[in-house]
């Protein structure tokens, strides 16, 4: 019994893998802009996060210097690394794109923070974003917002059938 309900439970953990949808990409002059979209967050979550794909078609480099968005009282460039077996998170001033490079925000990484919400991020939403860039000047564009384990491979879906994830265990 054992068995069979570990396997149930990780047929449907894989049966509920998210392909995240992203928004169509654009480009603006040399800069390329694709895969945008955040994170639902919980209700009463006060942070955020936003992800997105810099590419850079031209000869000349260029930075990410800011960002800005009505959805929260601070949108900030943020990076996410491991330090002594611990999880760091910490604001960074600016974000190069390297000439006919890319930068790359995703979890875990280089992120867009959303700081003070001002209401909590639901899937289906759209998060207007102006990027500020050091020679291409803003960007604005939506970021589509997908549910809460999107990107890290699995989504739970909660159907009010409560499914008490706390007292769960698989051997």
């Amino acid at each position: 019994m054992r068995t069979a309900l570990r396997n149930s439970l990780l047929a449907t953990f894989a049966c509920t893998t998210l392909a995240v949808a992203f928004q169509p990409a654009f480009a603006q002059g040399a800069l390329k802009f694709d895969k945008h979209w955040a994170r639902a967050t919980a209700p009463g979550a006060s942070v955020g996060g936003g992800y997105l794909t810099v590419t850079n078609a031209g000869a000349a480099a260029d930075k990410l210097v800011g960002v800005s968005s009505p959805v929260a009282a601070r949108t900030e460039l943020h990076e996410m690394k491991m330090e002594k077996d611990v999880m760091r998170m910490r604001e960074v001033k600016s974000l190069d794109v390297p000439a006919h490079g890319r930068l790359e925000l995703k979890p875990g990484g280089f992120h867009l923070m959303f700081q003070q919400l001002r209401q909590p991020l639901k899937p289906g939403d759209k998060v207007p974003v102006t990027l500020k860039f050091e020679k291409a000047g803003e960007v604005a564009t939506e970021l589509e917002v997908e549910g809460m384990g999107a990107g890290s491979g699995i989504q739970m879906k909660h159907d009010g059938a409560g499914m008490n994830h706390g007292s769960m265990k698989m051997k």
